[in-house]
């Protein structure tokens, strides 16, 4: 029995006495396995840029706000946020509640004119949890917090005639001055927060009389763990009333990006099936065609005494250094051609371990089926018959 060493040299022999036939060969299985790597890796990267712009619509954020329409009217806790944070998933929570004061531009402006918008208590840590950002001038501080100070949102700064924050411009609250520190974006994910003027927790109690009690808890979650989060946090959040927490569903676009997911992992395992069939097609047909031109070769080794064995693995042995090297090849060539497709869309680059891994692991499998058959049938080759 020949050693690992001797067998691989004589397998190679076949493929550098033909290197035009290998190099075609070669090719051919190394555009099968590109094509799978291409066909997994760009619609991934395609895939993960597409679950990025749904993860921004806010699929890993829920709401808790007191149940409409209730006599007397329902109302939450003032350690609501404080209970949401101690569900394990979740890992930011802050919260709104509304002052029912009413704002207009001055003192001398119609006092109607601020009807629509709403000032809201806001804790500090509010713009990282519903993803807001600030247009103009500064969010709330510690400090800016206790005193009569407002951040607008969007809507309410056209509203009231405040595009930017210079001179310090003021806003009347209730029969109350307060200054403008900042202007808010547009906030897709929440927007209420576009039509309401936000004044610090601590400061509304003082100037507003607000109670303390929140009537909008936002929080964000481990998204595989979203709807478990659901299902506890109004007994979290209001034990003794549950019943009058309502909790929104979790967002729509959950359920799209799931869908997105399950539908491209279905598309990479029938797009890398074909792949692979082809290539091994591919190979099977060289290897066959490299056995029936090289009859005088087999029948010359077994005059000299090579057993079928020996034929055997000769053959098997150099198809699956010939799909082996496709395999390789194909596998750097589909990883460059994702990542220069993926750059060129700005996309996140993502290119799947497992299927870099099946590129060259699968070659191998590939090398071994297509090279059974004619491996068996050049060890059958009776010396004689092909010889002549």
């Amino acid at each position: 029995m020949m050693n690992p060493i001797d067998l691989l040299g004589l397998g190679v022999v076949g493929l550098r006495t033909r290197p035009l036939r290998a190099l075609l060969s070669g090719l051919g299985i190394a555009i099968g396995i590109a094509t799978m790597i291409v066909v997994t890796g760009i619609p991934a990267s395609s895939q993960a840029a597409l679950v990025r712009e749904l993860t921004a619509l806010g699929t890993d954020t829920l709401q808790v706000m007191p149940v409409p329409d209730q006599d007397p009217p329902a109302r939450l806790p003032e350690s609501a946020v404080a209970m949401a944070r101690r569900i394990g998933p979740v890992r930011a929570a802050s919260a709104v509640g509304n002052t029912h004061a009413p704002v207009r531009r001055s003192d001398r402006a119609d006092p109607t004119s601020g009807t629509g918008l709403s000032v809201l208590a806001a804790r500090l840590d509010l713009p990282p949890v519903i993803g807001a950002r600030i247009a103009s001038g500064r969010w709330l501080t510690t400090a800016t917090a206790e005193f009569p100070a407002v951040v607008l949102g969007s809507v309410a700064a056209t509203r009231l005639g405040i595009t930017a924050v210079t001179a310090d411009p003021q806003v009347m609250i209730a029969d109350r001055w307060f200054t403008v520190v900042g202007i808010l974006a547009t906030t897709p994910l929440s927007p209420d927060i576009d039509r309401s003027v936000l004044v610090g927790w601590e400061s509304a109690r003082t100037e507003l009389r607000f109670d303390g009690r929140p009537t909008v808890v936002y929080l964000r979650a481990d998204e595989t763990q979203l709807e478990t989060v659901r299902s506890v946090l109004a007994e979290s959040i209001n034990p003794e009333r549950p019943g009058q927490v309502l909790v929104t569903r979790p967002s729509d676009a959950l359920a799209a990006k799931r869908a997105t997911e399950s539908s491209f992992s279905v598309l990479f395992l029938a797009l890398a099936a074909v792949a692979l069939v082809i290539g091994g097609i591919g190979v099977a047909n060289t290897m066959v065609v490299s056995v029936l031109e090289r009859r005088a070769e087999i029948g010359l080794r077994r005059a000299l005494g090579a057993t079928r064995g020996q034929i055997r693995g000769q053959f098997l042995t150099e198809s699956m250094v010939l799909s082996t090297a496709g395999g390789m090849a194909g596998t750097v060539l589909g990883v460059v051609a994702t990542v220069a497709y993926a750059r060129w869309q700005d996309w996140p680059i993502v290119v799947p371990v497992e299927s870099a891994v099946v590129g060259v692991g699968g070659a191998v499998v590939i090398g071994v089926l297509a090279g059974v058959y004619p491996s068996v049938r050049a060890a059958r080759l009776p010396p004689a018959q092909a010889l002549h």
